[in-house]
């Protein structure tokens, strides 16, 4: 049982009344008369609230896995078993590493009302998270004790990559209309080799592609429909060493990587190319061979789920060697890593060189969110010149790592985290339309 505000509240005007007995004997007699009915009131209420077994009773409703980086949805239904209306505190017990301490609803419920609560969580790590009990503080309408419930059995979700994205782009994906969903649209090189179906000609397409013959058979004009060249091959490699444990609001560049790889995979497959994973970092470690098979995706997410770092100095030689091991045909290798300095660069250029020479290579690296707000402030003082200027300094050498990379033939992509699922597709697409895979 806990006492409420009410009660306290309620005892420190009988105090006062007490007090100023002593120089009014009538206060002195309404004082006890009020204690006598706070006492009352207290007894009363505490039987309403104790004389049903299990007035109020709540459940917790997620799902069994959490996207990360996404908002993700609990409810809490909560039951009113009493014969009158009640004031409920609801209190779930998070998994700690959340390190919320607001979750406190108020809830009023007549008898036998239903109600469901929804907050969402947004988890910043992949892993197993635990949650513990649902705790209710009850009050009548007297309001001056409460009664507390325990309900719920503590519960463990896992945290996976963020496929919620999936559900945002796959329609898209299916239709071919990524323009709609913030993909921008590429402009097409030449003609693509597959030819797919033949189509009554629309204002807006290409007059080289009028089919002569089917237009004087069917007297109107008719168009060659081209798709792209399918069944080509995409790794998502991603370095796991200590330059992706950077943080961007409250995620390291490892699990923007991860969630990236995960929604570049789903495009590929449903766009007919085959998709496979390779991670590494101060060794070569996860290789999960190019396929479009129904059970693809669910490998991906499964391998990708398991990633941990070493914080180590990632091996770029050992990622060369068993890549031109076991990727014999030629295929379109997206690296996610982060070259802080031209320096840093050059010291894996040679490998990323030998790995140009037969695959499309991409390098994907991140622009430094805190360095980009710092060159745009507007300067005060000499030391925020300073900083400035410094912080310039660092922005350009990565738009000069870039420039680098591109004159040894290896293509690049220096986006901010946020942006990094979007600008990644734009890639693969401008990729695929230019016959570069």
């Amino acid at each position: 049982m806990y006492l409420s505000r009410r009660f306290y509240l309620s005892c420190m005007a009988a105090v006062a009344l007490l007090l100023t007995g002593y120089g009014l004997p009538v206060c002195f007699t309404a004082g006890k008369a009020l204690v006598a009915v706070i006492a009352a009131a207290l007894a009363f209420d505490v039987w309403l609230l104790w004389k049903q077994k299990d007035g109020v009773k709540a459940s917790r409703t997620c799902t069994p896995r959490f996207s990360n980086g996404d908002e993700n949805p609990v409810r809490i239904t909560v039951e009113n078993r009493y014969a009158r209306p009640v004031r409920v505190g609801v209190t779930d017990e998070i998994p700690i590493v959340f390190q919320r301490r607001d979750l406190l609803f108020h809830v009023e419920l007549p008898p036998g009302a239903r109600k469901v609560i929804l907050y969402h969580l947004r988890p910043v790590r992949r892993g197993e998270y635990r949650f513990g009990q649902i705790r209710l503080f009850v009050a009548t309408r007297l309001g001056l004790a409460e009664r507390r419930f325990t309900c719920a059995q503590p519960a463990s979700v896992k945290v996976y990559p963020s496929y919620l994205m999936l559900h945002r782009y796959e329609l898209a994906a299916i239709s071919n209309h990524l323009t709609e969903a913030g993909i921008k649209r590429i402009r097409r090189i030449g003609h693509h080799t597959e030819f797919e179906h033949i189509k009554e000609y629309v204002k807006g397409d290409d007059y080289r592609t009028v089919n002569w013959k089917a237009s004087a058979r069917r007297h109107q004009l008719m168009v060659n429909t081209y798709r792209d060249e399918r069944s080509q091959q995409v790794y998502c490699v991603i370095d796991k060493g200590r330059v992706m444990q950077s943080a961007f609001r409250g995620m390291t560049l490892l699990d923007y990587a991860i969630n990236a790889s995960l929604l570049l995979s789903f495009v590929a497959i449903r766009r007919e190319d085959r998709a496979g994973l390779i991670t590494f970092a101060d060794r070569f470690e996860t290789f999960l061979p190019a396929s479009k098979q129904p059970g693809q995706m669910q490998l991906i997410l499964e391998s990708l789920y398991r990633q941990q770092t070493t914080f180590g100095e990632s091996d770029y030689s050992s990622l060369c060697i068993h890549v031109n091991r076991l990727v014999s045909k030629r295929s379109l290798l997206l690296i996610y890593t982060n070259f802080d300095s031209i320096i840093g660069m050059e010291r894996q250029l040679n490998y990323l060189r030998q790995l140009a020479r037969r695959h499309a290579v991409l390098t994907i690296f991140f622009e430094n969110a805190e360095l980009k707000a710092l060159a745009e402030r507007r300067p005060r003082t000499g030391e925020d010149y300073f900083r400035q200027v410094a912080a310039e300094k660092f922005i350009f050498e990565k738009q000069h790592v870039t420039t680098h990379l591109r004159r040894h033939g290896i293509y690049s992509l220096l986006t901010s985290p946020d942006r990094l699922p979007i600008d990644v597709i734009n890639k693969y697409l401008e990729m695929k339309a230019r016959k570069i895979i």
